[in-house]
């Protein structure tokens, strides 16, 4: 018997697309909620406007039937074929629709819309239904019907076709499975077997890089997959031409709005690639996207094998004490949820609250504000430890810097011998109206680590800008900062001068700051200069990086080097707890992402309300124990201001 085409749908697309199909293949005309003729090898879904409910049962109905199937319909002026499901594999009509609304402008009216959608065909037609675009999209329909009939492979396996009914252009758009989409994926239970960790060999790419992916053997594959103004996970970009280096803004769609993520290099090109992995890395540790939470519970049932969740840090009593304050006090007896990570001091799987390792899911029920401190991407596993590491380390020191009030030795940038890194600082002064000022951060652990400051020379504009850096090259260390701190030069201003008496009551009411801007804005005030005389003030000699720091190891493995970083922290007795945040988004590319979590090293916080040092006596110790202090400090003698990391 010859292979039956199953064709729902009574519109003109589907009369259209009939009429060219019917001479050469069998077609078969009925609803989906009819029984499925047993010889059925395909099903075609066709409809004149959008039935999402419609889509929903064909999933069902096809996916429990093993029966492949493609979909065309119009929304709104657009003609959408695909994407072409094979029942089994990943990349669904519901991951398809999906895309397509966070990707474009009305995601939130789109959802409702969808959600209000009738259920029955033949409501209503698209306004810009019209033959010759009917006709087109037939002619789409029927080649790609006729490709996957002679075994070919299909271009709308994860890939839709969008004609814009208006103009008849058409375009091809891919999209990225939803790793959490109820129709197609699998999450595997969060469990402790899958939280282990053994290091592996991770060679690097040179001896001059802590890098084990070059990012020229991805840049195809990530503009190819994440990349698209219609159904990207990142759906639009931006070059500002005004800063000193090449700045590229990557817009990343959330369903609550846009974020922005920038990549700061030598070239356009480079930092676009950046941009994407900074989106990539903020897109997996938003909410568990590679394994399925299945534990919840309180920490007094969970002790044995769990975090305590004041080892993190907590916010000031008298703050949870507020009518309006977003979060309540931990307590033992508290059910929440709880999520896999690995303790290297331990060596064993432990449980850590799911609202310190993701870091969108701390309001609510939460305890604690968390960040995406500690997040990183890597080309290997390894690779993501240390960079998270390096994070962690980075804040951490300029925290304790900040509040500690620490006198830190001025480093002479003219002194490291690296031709980049001076052209970088000449470029910075000369062009920029900024002087740069570089202090050596590092504390006991001896991860170099540096405060950079950017002082406006000019009467007007952002006064100071301040940034921070860590690793085990120093001069890798202050050439992120650079680009960080360039990132930041004339951005806001004129956002400054117009908001000059919001930002000047801050002054007068550090709990004002509220928001990672605002502490930025605040040291934009030339008034605010004086907060930082215990860093810049004085005559203190420049040092040499020769004399501050030593030569940084000297491994071909990155492995080596996260080893020995390990190991110091175990001295120390500083544990590092990893949770594997890697969602399949980034693991067909080989992209690992994880959260780094060390208790009692200081978290970025922004607000000065949401502060975070209780608990952690890092910051009263170690002044004492680098030689600042004669005696460990007491809470009350930290600095009171807002931090001023932007």
């Amino acid at each position: 018997m010859a292979a039956v085409i199953l064709m729902d749908g009574s519109g003109l697309l589907a009369e259209t697309v009939y009429h060219q199909l019917s001479e050469n293949y069998h077609i078969k005309r009925q609803s989906i909620v009819e029984d499925l003729p047993d010889e059925t090898e395909l099903a075609l879904v066709l409809h004149d406007s959008w039935y999402p409910s419609v889509h929903q049962k064909a999933e069902e109905k096809f996916r429990e039937a093993g029966i492949p199937w493609l979909r065309g319909f119009l929304s709104f002026g657009d003609g959408i074929i695909g994407p072409f499901v094979r029942p089994g594999t990943p990349g669904c009509s519901s991951c398809a629709d999906m895309r397509r609304m966070i990707a474009g402008p009305d995601r939130q009216e789109m959802w409702e819309f969808k959600r209000r959608m009738p259920a029955e065909e033949g409501m209503h037609q698209d306004a810009w239904v019209t033959r010759t675009g009917l006709s087109q999209m037939a002619a789409l329909i029927s080649n790609e019907l006729q490709s996957i009939i002679q075994g070919k492979s299909s271009h709308l396996e994860e890939n839709m076709y969008i004609t814009n009914l208006r103009t008849l252009s058409t375009s091809r758009h891919f999209f990225l499975p939803d790793p959490s989409c109820p129709m197609c994926s699998s999450l595997p239970d969060d469990t402790s077997e899958l939280a282990q960790i053994r290091l592996k060999s991770s060679p690097k790419i040179n001896g001059g890089t802590y890098r084990t992916r070059s990012i020229d053997e991805l840049k195809t594959v990530l503009v190819k997959d994440y990349l698209d103004y219609r159904t990207g996970l990142m759906n639009g970009k931006m070059q500002d031409v005004r800063l000193p280096f090449a700045d590229v803004l990557v817009n990343m769609p959330l369903f609550g709005g846009d974020e922005g993520v920038a990549g700061r290099s030598n070239s356009y090109e480079m930092s676009e690639l950046t941009a994407i992995l900074e989106g990539l890395e903020r897109y997996c540790g938003i909410e568990p996207r590679g394994k399925r939470t299945v534990v919840r519970d309180c920490y007094r049932q969970l002790e044995k094998h769990a975090l305590h969740p004041t080892s993190v840090g907590v916010h000031e009593t008298e703050q949870y004490k507020k009518p309006n304050f977003p979060f309540k006090p931990f307590t033992p007896d508290a059910p929440m949820n709880w999520v896999w990570g690995y303790s290297f001091l331990q060596e064993r799987p432990l449980l850590v609250p799911e609202l310190l390792a993701y870091y969108s899911l701390g309001c609510g029920d939460g305890f604690v504000y968390e960040t995406s401190n500690g997040c990183a991407l890597g080309g290997s596993l390894e690779e993501a430890i240390f960079h998270a590491i390096m994070e962690v380390v980075e804040r951490d020191s300029f925290l304790i810097t900040w509040y500690a009030k620490l006198p830190l030795p001025q480093l002479d940038l003219r002194s490291a011998d690296d031709i980049e890194l001076q052209l970088m600082v000449d470029r910075i002064t000369e062009v920029t109206g900024y002087d740069l000022y570089f202090y050596n951060s590092t504390m006991e652990h001896g991860i170099p680590s540096v405060w950079a400051v950017a002082k406006n020379r000019r009467s007007k504009g952002v006064h100071i800008i301040c940034a921070a850096g860590a690793n085990p090259d120093p001069i890798k260390a202050v050439k992120s900062s650079i680009y960080e701190l360039a990132g930041m030069m004339f951005r806001d201003d004129e956002k400054l001068e117009k908001n000059r008496q919001k930002y000047e009551r801050m002054l007068k009411d550090p709990f004002a700051v509220r928001t990672m801007e605002d502490h930025g804005m605040l040291y934009g005030l030339k008034e605010a200069e004086e907060r930082f005389d215990f860093l810049m003030s004085g005559q203190r000699p420049l040092r040499t990086f020769a004399e501050e720091f030593k030569e940084p190891p000297a491994n071909a493995d990155l492995k080596d080097d996260l080893q020995e970083i390990l190991q110091t922290f175990r001295r120390l007795n500083l544990d590092v707890i990893v949770v594997d945040q890697t969602s399949s988004v980034t693991k067909r590319n080989g992209l690992h992402c994880v959260k780094v979590l060390i208790p009692g090293m200081l978290p970025m916080t922004f607000g000065h309300h949401l502060t975070r040092v209780k608990g952690l006596e890092r910051v009263l110790n170690v002044p004492m124990q680098l030689g600042y202090e004669k005696k460990p400090l007491v809470y009350e003698q930290l600095n009171p201001f807002p931090h001023p990391f932007p």
